[in-house]
């Protein structure tokens, strides 16, 4: 990298460092509270990935993701998820069409909802597993097969999907190996006293500003192919690499703990994972270098999806943040990793 390139990617930093405060400004003035929220959805997609929001009714979460679309400049589209939902109400349908010059008849395709720069995919866990499996499909493929063409989607194109932990019945909860598709699990709890005191007086009196746009796709592309240059020492990427490592039972790695209450740890895209949400937040703070302390405040969110503990686990009442925050404890932040010989 040249010295000019690298100036350039500093001044790039800065810029979204900016960009990022002037987001939360903007988002402030319907949101209350939610600043790390906030934060994980803003570093899911500048890692180029998507998120998966779980919390209680009431929380925001669809007035969130669509102001988050306001301030970004991006088409928005919402799909709600529903028992009945087939998987071309999502991508599409090809429909006959007749030419209204030549009379002939032929095929022409309608797309569906997911082609938009920011899909709210609302409790996406109401659906039947093959609309979610449609919906997962074009998330990773980031393209809709339909008639033998395929259609791409646009571009930057991110899926924010909701679920709720309530009325389990008759739900159809995604399996971990569909969760791992999604780049973060974030958590959304109920707001602070406070906060939640501003919130009842700024609805019941109306006092909710407009938003406004504070960049567009193309700049959200372009900070992710910065994320993608922001290096990496090997102290952050070996502190990544052992967390995940340590997760897995029956691994030399693995703790005491992780053998005794893990049933499967976090792949190697919890390693991707780690590493690449480290490099986006850093960005957002304003730094060209991730640091141990950008992966520790992303390993929830990438690893709650990624690990499973056992029947011992949750009959101690131990879930997948304890055995993170085990884990993190377990494994030393000021250590050395040297890579592992072939």
């Amino acid at each position: 990298m040249t010295d000019k390139t690298n100036a350039d990617d500093v001044a790039a930093v800065q810029r979204c460092e900016q960009a990022y405060n002037r987001i939360r400004d903007e988002l402030s003035k319907v949101i209350v509270g939610q600043n790390e929220v906030i934060e994980q959805v803003l570093v899911a997609m500048f890692a180029n990935g998507h998120a998966l929001l779980e919390g209680v009714p009431g929380l925001a979460k669809t007035l969130l993701i669509s102001s988050l679309a306001k301030s970004l400049h991006l088409s928005f589209k919402r799909i709600q998820f529903t028992p009945d939902l087939m998987p071309s109400d999502v991508t599409g349908t090809e429909v006959i069409q007749e030419d209204p010059n030549t009379r002939e008849r032929g095929y022409r395709f309608l797309p569906g909802p997911i082609f938009a720069n920011l899909l709210l995919a609302d409790e996406i866990n109401r659906t039947p597993p093959k609309t979610q499996a449609a919906m997962l499909e074009a998330m990773q493929e980031r393209q809709v097969s339909a008639g033998g063409s395929m259609h791409t989607l646009p571009a930057p194109f991110f899926v924010l999907a909701t679920q709720n932990p309530l009325e389990q019945e008759g739900t159809y909860p995604l399996p971990e190996a569909q969760l791992d598709r999604f780049l973060l699990y974030v958590k959304v709890n109920y707001p602070s006293p406070a906060e939640e005191w501003e919130v009842a007086r700024r609805v019941t009196t109306g006092q909710l500003g407009d938003i406004n746009a504070v960049m567009h796709g193309d700049e959200i592309i372009e900070y992710q192919k910065l994320v993608r240059r922001v290096p990496v020492s090997d102290q952050v990427l070996g502190y990544a690499w052992a967390l995940v490592r340590a997760s897995r039972p029956g691994q030399a790695e693995a703790p005491d703990f992780v053998n005794k209450w893990v049933n499967w740890g976090a792949g190697p895209r919890g390693v991707l994972t780690l590493v690449s949400c480290a490099k986006a937040r850093a960005i957002l703070y304003g730094r060209y270098h991730a640091t141990v302390a950008d992966v520790q405040a992303v390993a929830k969110p990438a690893l709650r999806h990624r690990l499973a503990g056992n029947y011992a686990a949750q009959a101690n009442g131990i879930n997948s943040e304890k055995l993170i925050e085990m884990l993190m404890e377990a494994i030393p932040a000021d250590k050395t990793y040297a890579k592992p010989a072939a």
